[in-house]
Protein backbone atom coordinates (compact mmCIF):
# COMPACT_ATOMS: atom_id res chain seq x y z
CA UNK A 1 0.00 0.00 0.00
CA UNK A 2 2.95 2.55 1.27
CA UNK A 3 6.16 2.35 1.54
CA UNK A 4 8.01 1.39 5.20
CA UNK A 5 8.20 4.43 7.03
CA UNK A 6 11.05 4.13 9.44
CA UNK A 7 10.62 5.87 13.37
CA UNK A 8 13.06 6.90 15.23
CA UNK A 9 11.98 6.72 19.24
CA UNK A 10 8.97 9.32 20.42
CA UNK A 11 9.90 12.88 21.68
CA UNK A 12 8.06 13.16 25.59
CA UNK A 13 6.82 16.62 26.93
CA UNK A 14 4.78 17.36 29.90
CA UNK A 15 2.00 20.11 29.76
CA UNK A 16 1.91 21.82 32.88
CA UNK A 17 1.40 19.44 35.75
CA UNK A 18 -1.21 16.94 34.55
CA UNK A 19 -0.13 16.22 31.22
CA UNK A 20 2.37 13.92 29.48
CA UNK A 21 2.13 14.09 25.83
CA UNK A 22 3.97 11.21 23.43
CA UNK A 23 4.61 12.17 19.86
CA UNK A 24 5.56 9.22 18.15
CA UNK A 25 5.76 11.33 14.88
CA UNK A 26 5.90 14.77 13.55
CA UNK A 27 3.98 12.86 10.39
CA UNK A 28 0.77 10.88 9.96
CA UNK A 29 1.22 7.49 8.75
CA UNK A 30 -0.28 3.80 9.38
CA UNK A 31 2.97 3.11 11.00
CA UNK A 32 2.95 6.08 13.54
CA UNK A 33 -0.78 5.61 14.46
CA UNK A 34 -0.14 1.69 15.09
CA UNK A 35 2.55 2.34 17.11
CA UNK A 36 0.60 5.49 19.49
CA UNK A 37 -2.44 2.81 19.23
CA UNK A 38 -0.56 -0.34 20.72
CA UNK A 39 1.35 2.16 23.47
CA UNK A 40 -1.82 3.31 24.05
CA UNK A 41 -3.41 0.05 24.53
CA UNK A 42 -1.22 -1.41 26.24
CA UNK A 43 -0.90 1.29 28.71
CA UNK A 44 -4.84 0.99 29.35
CA UNK A 45 -4.25 -2.65 29.90
CA UNK A 46 -1.76 -2.05 32.80
CA UNK A 47 -4.09 0.60 34.40
CA UNK A 48 -6.97 -1.63 33.95
CA UNK A 49 -4.84 -4.20 36.13
CA UNK A 50 -3.94 -1.74 38.82
CA UNK A 51 -0.34 -1.68 37.96
CA UNK A 52 -0.50 2.00 36.65
CA UNK A 53 -2.46 4.24 39.14
CA UNK A 54 -3.36 7.78 39.19
CA UNK A 55 -3.84 7.90 35.22
CA UNK A 56 -7.21 10.04 34.71
CA UNK A 57 -7.74 9.90 30.72
CA UNK A 58 -5.66 8.71 27.72
CA UNK A 59 -5.88 10.24 24.50
CA UNK A 60 -4.31 8.50 21.37
CA UNK A 61 -4.20 10.67 18.64
CA UNK A 62 -2.79 10.66 14.47
CA UNK A 63 0.74 10.20 15.66
CA UNK A 64 0.40 10.80 19.37
CA UNK A 65 -0.67 10.16 23.10
CA UNK A 66 -1.60 12.10 25.43
CA UNK A 67 -2.29 11.41 29.00
CA UNK A 68 -3.99 12.90 31.72
CA UNK A 69 -2.41 12.02 34.90
CA UNK A 70 -2.60 12.80 39.10
CA UNK A 71 0.73 14.22 40.34
CA UNK A 72 -0.06 13.61 44.19
CA UNK A 73 -0.93 9.90 42.66
CA UNK A 74 1.77 9.32 40.40
CA UNK A 75 4.68 10.66 40.16
CA UNK A 76 5.69 12.55 36.48
CA UNK A 77 9.18 10.88 36.17
CA UNK A 78 7.67 7.32 37.36
CA UNK A 79 4.72 7.66 34.13
CA UNK A 80 7.40 8.77 31.41
CA UNK A 81 9.34 5.61 32.55
CA UNK A 82 7.11 3.41 32.40
CA UNK A 83 5.40 4.71 28.62
CA UNK A 84 9.08 4.74 27.49
CA UNK A 85 9.34 0.84 29.16
CA UNK A 86 6.11 0.15 27.14
CA UNK A 87 7.56 2.08 24.28
CA UNK A 88 10.29 -0.17 24.22
CA UNK A 89 8.38 -3.38 24.57
CA UNK A 90 6.03 -2.14 21.37
CA UNK A 91 9.17 -1.42 19.13
CA UNK A 92 10.54 -4.40 19.37
CA UNK A 93 7.26 -6.38 19.57
CA UNK A 94 6.90 -8.78 16.86
CA UNK A 95 2.90 -7.70 16.81
CA UNK A 96 1.29 -6.21 13.67
CA UNK A 97 -2.39 -7.05 14.34
CA UNK A 98 -5.05 -5.30 16.55
CA UNK A 99 -7.96 -6.64 17.14
CA UNK A 100 -10.81 -4.50 16.24
CA UNK A 101 -14.29 -4.30 14.46
CA UNK A 102 -15.62 -2.89 10.58
CA UNK A 103 -18.46 -0.33 10.73
CA UNK A 104 -20.93 0.20 8.15
CA UNK A 105 -21.93 3.93 7.61
CA UNK A 106 -24.96 4.37 5.32
CA UNK A 107 -24.71 8.35 4.02
CA UNK A 108 -26.72 10.24 1.43
CA UNK A 109 -24.00 11.66 -0.39
CA UNK A 110 -24.78 15.02 -1.83
CA UNK A 111 -27.74 15.25 0.54
CA UNK A 112 -29.76 19.05 0.72
CA UNK A 113 -28.97 19.35 4.78
CA UNK A 114 -24.90 19.84 3.57
CA UNK A 115 -25.82 21.38 0.09
CA UNK A 116 -28.02 24.60 1.73
CA UNK A 117 -24.87 25.16 3.94
CA UNK A 118 -22.69 25.19 1.17
CA UNK A 119 -25.08 27.71 -0.74
CA UNK A 120 -24.88 29.99 2.46
CA UNK A 121 -20.69 29.62 2.88
CA UNK A 122 -19.30 30.38 -0.77
CA UNK A 123 -17.86 33.93 -1.38
CA UNK A 124 -15.31 34.31 1.00
CA UNK A 125 -15.41 31.13 2.38
CA UNK A 126 -14.30 28.63 -0.57
CA UNK A 127 -11.77 28.32 -3.52
CA UNK A 128 -14.62 28.17 -5.80
CA UNK A 129 -17.43 29.94 -5.17
CA UNK A 130 -19.14 28.89 -8.45
CA UNK A 131 -19.35 25.25 -7.51
CA UNK A 132 -20.46 22.58 -4.65
CA UNK A 133 -17.63 21.39 -2.38
CA UNK A 134 -17.77 17.47 -4.85
CA UNK A 135 -17.23 19.61 -7.92
CA UNK A 136 -14.61 21.19 -6.11
CA UNK A 137 -12.87 17.92 -4.68
CA UNK A 138 -13.86 16.06 -7.67
CA UNK A 139 -11.55 19.02 -9.64
CA UNK A 140 -8.41 18.46 -7.59
CA UNK A 141 -8.16 15.25 -7.55
CA UNK A 142 -8.23 14.68 -11.48
CA UNK A 143 -12.00 13.80 -11.62
CA UNK A 144 -14.25 14.25 -14.45
CA UNK A 145 -17.27 14.49 -11.98
CA UNK A 146 -18.79 14.42 -8.71
CA UNK A 147 -20.18 10.65 -8.86
CA UNK A 148 -15.92 9.52 -9.34
CA UNK A 149 -14.99 11.31 -6.55
CA UNK A 150 -18.18 9.68 -4.94
CA UNK A 151 -17.55 6.22 -5.79
CA UNK A 152 -13.53 6.53 -4.77
CA UNK A 153 -14.52 8.23 -1.38
CA UNK A 154 -16.74 4.55 -0.76
CA UNK A 155 -14.98 2.08 -2.21
CA UNK A 156 -11.92 1.69 -0.03
CA UNK A 157 -12.30 1.03 4.15
CA UNK A 158 -11.08 4.28 6.29
CA UNK A 159 -9.16 3.86 9.57
CA UNK A 160 -10.62 5.84 12.66
CA UNK A 161 -6.95 7.34 13.67
CA UNK A 162 -8.31 9.30 16.41
CA UNK A 163 -11.80 10.64 18.36
CA UNK A 164 -11.81 14.48 19.47
CA UNK A 165 -11.83 17.92 18.87
CA UNK A 166 -15.98 17.86 19.89
CA UNK A 167 -17.30 14.75 21.23
CA UNK A 168 -17.42 11.81 19.70
CA UNK A 169 -16.07 13.22 16.32
CA UNK A 170 -13.92 10.59 14.36
CA UNK A 171 -10.91 11.23 12.01
CA UNK A 172 -10.33 8.81 9.58
CA UNK A 173 -7.36 7.86 7.17
CA UNK A 174 -8.32 6.41 3.96
CA UNK A 175 -6.13 2.68 3.55
CA UNK A 176 -5.38 3.53 0.21
CA UNK A 177 -1.47 4.12 -0.99
CA UNK A 178 -0.86 8.15 -0.72
CA UNK A 179 -0.63 8.60 -4.32
CA UNK A 180 -4.36 7.43 -4.02
CA UNK A 181 -5.64 9.33 -1.10
CA UNK A 182 -8.36 11.56 -1.55
CA UNK A 183 -6.44 15.31 -1.09
CA UNK A 184 -9.20 18.50 -0.70
CA UNK A 185 -7.86 21.80 0.97
CA UNK A 186 -10.12 22.94 3.65
CA UNK A 187 -12.45 25.90 2.94
CA UNK A 188 -10.43 29.21 3.22
CA UNK A 189 -11.93 30.34 6.38
CA UNK A 190 -14.40 28.47 9.01
CA UNK A 191 -18.20 27.93 8.29
CA UNK A 192 -20.27 29.20 11.38
CA UNK A 193 -22.61 26.22 10.49
CA UNK A 194 -22.26 22.67 9.84
CA UNK A 195 -24.88 20.25 9.95
CA UNK A 196 -25.08 17.48 12.56
CA UNK A 197 -23.68 14.09 10.53
CA UNK A 198 -22.14 15.80 7.94
CA UNK A 199 -19.20 13.67 6.09
CA UNK A 200 -16.41 16.20 5.61
CA UNK A 201 -13.03 16.59 4.41
CA UNK A 202 -10.13 18.34 5.17
CA UNK A 203 -6.09 17.69 3.99
CA UNK A 204 -6.05 13.73 3.76
CA UNK A 205 -8.40 12.97 6.71
CA UNK A 206 -12.13 12.22 6.77
CA UNK A 207 -14.42 13.46 9.72
CA UNK A 208 -17.84 12.58 10.61
CA UNK A 209 -19.21 15.66 12.60
CA UNK A 210 -21.02 14.67 15.47
CA UNK A 211 -22.93 17.70 16.42
CA UNK A 212 -23.73 20.85 14.75
CA UNK A 213 -21.55 23.25 14.68
CA UNK A 214 -18.89 25.46 13.00
CA UNK A 215 -15.95 24.06 10.23
CA UNK A 216 -13.83 24.34 8.10
CA UNK A 217 -14.41 20.52 5.88
CA UNK A 218 -15.33 20.46 2.71
CA UNK A 219 -18.59 18.70 2.85
CA UNK A 220 -20.00 15.86 0.85
CA UNK A 221 -23.10 14.16 2.52
CA UNK A 222 -24.75 13.10 5.50
CA UNK A 223 -24.41 9.84 7.53
CA UNK A 224 -28.09 8.60 8.91
CA UNK A 225 -27.48 7.81 12.08
CA UNK A 226 -25.79 9.37 15.63
CA UNK A 227 -22.76 8.46 16.58
CA UNK A 228 -22.76 10.82 19.87
CA UNK A 229 -25.48 10.21 22.27
CA UNK A 230 -25.39 11.42 25.57
CA UNK A 231 -28.56 10.13 27.03
CA UNK A 232 -27.33 6.64 25.55
CA UNK A 233 -30.38 6.09 23.33
CA UNK A 234 -30.10 3.24 21.47
CA UNK A 235 -28.54 -0.50 20.99
CA UNK A 236 -24.98 1.16 19.96
CA UNK A 237 -24.88 3.35 23.01
CA UNK A 238 -25.85 1.23 26.14
CA UNK A 239 -22.16 1.48 27.07
CA UNK A 240 -20.82 4.30 26.81
CA UNK A 241 -22.16 7.83 24.84
CA UNK A 242 -19.71 8.06 21.78
CA UNK A 243 -19.63 5.16 18.91
CA UNK A 244 -16.19 5.43 17.52
CA UNK A 245 -12.69 4.36 18.74
CA UNK A 246 -9.63 4.45 17.30
CA UNK A 247 -8.53 1.62 15.56
CA UNK A 248 -11.97 0.91 14.36
CA UNK A 249 -12.50 0.80 10.38
CA UNK A 250 -15.24 2.05 8.65
CA UNK A 251 -17.32 1.34 5.74
CA UNK A 252 -19.17 3.98 3.76
CA UNK A 253 -22.28 2.68 1.94
CA UNK A 254 -23.85 5.01 -0.15
CA UNK A 255 -28.08 5.13 0.29
CA UNK A 256 -30.61 6.96 -1.53
CA UNK A 257 -33.48 10.03 0.14
CA UNK A 258 -36.00 6.75 0.92
CA UNK A 259 -33.92 4.66 2.67
CA UNK A 260 -32.19 7.40 4.71
CA UNK A 261 -35.68 8.50 6.35
CA UNK A 262 -36.30 4.36 6.91
CA UNK A 263 -33.84 4.60 9.11
CA UNK A 264 -34.28 8.46 10.19
CA UNK A 265 -37.67 6.48 11.46
CA UNK A 266 -35.65 3.70 13.22
CA UNK A 267 -33.46 6.18 14.53
CA UNK A 268 -36.54 7.43 16.27
CA UNK A 269 -37.77 4.41 17.82
CA UNK A 270 -34.25 3.64 19.46
CA UNK A 271 -34.13 0.58 17.31
CA UNK A 272 -31.54 0.87 14.68
CA UNK A 273 -28.10 -0.39 15.14
CA UNK A 274 -25.00 0.27 12.92
CA UNK A 275 -23.93 -2.94 11.15
CA UNK A 276 -20.13 -3.92 12.26
CA UNK A 277 -18.52 -7.05 12.35
CA UNK A 278 -14.77 -8.14 14.28
CA UNK A 279 -12.25 -8.17 12.25
CA UNK A 280 -8.19 -8.12 12.89
CA UNK A 281 -6.52 -5.38 11.59
CA UNK A 282 -3.37 -6.56 9.95
CA UNK A 283 -0.65 -3.66 9.56
CA UNK A 284 1.63 -5.46 7.61
CA UNK A 285 -1.05 -6.65 4.97
CA UNK A 286 -2.77 -3.47 4.57
CA UNK A 287 1.03 -2.09 3.49
CA UNK A 288 2.21 -5.30 1.47
CA UNK A 289 -1.22 -6.33 -0.03
CA UNK A 290 -3.36 -2.86 -0.39
CA UNK A 291 -6.70 -3.24 -2.49
CA UNK A 292 -7.07 -7.11 -1.86
CA UNK A 293 -6.55 -6.71 1.51
CA UNK A 294 -9.33 -4.01 1.64
CA UNK A 295 -11.63 -6.63 -0.20
CA UNK A 296 -11.02 -8.94 2.53
CA UNK A 297 -11.61 -6.30 5.47
CA UNK A 298 -14.58 -4.92 3.38
CA UNK A 299 -15.94 -8.57 2.83
CA UNK A 300 -16.70 -9.07 6.52
CA UNK A 301 -19.81 -7.30 6.52
CA UNK A 302 -20.94 -9.34 3.60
Amino acid sequence: MSTTIELGPARYTFGGDEFLFVEVSEEMSLQANFRAMLIARTLGERIENGDVPGIIELCPANASLLIRFDPDVIDPATLEGIVREIEESVVHSDTTTLETRIVEVPVWYSDPFTAEVVERFREGYHQDPSGTDLDYAAAVNGMDSPEAFIEAHHSSPWLVTMVGFVAGLPFMYQLVDRDHQLEVPKYLAPRTDTPKLTIGHGGCFCALYSVRGAGGYQMFGIAAAPIFEPEQKGPDFADFMIFFRPGDIVRFRPIDEAEYYEIQEQVDANTYSFRQAPVTFDLERALSEGPAYNDELLEALS
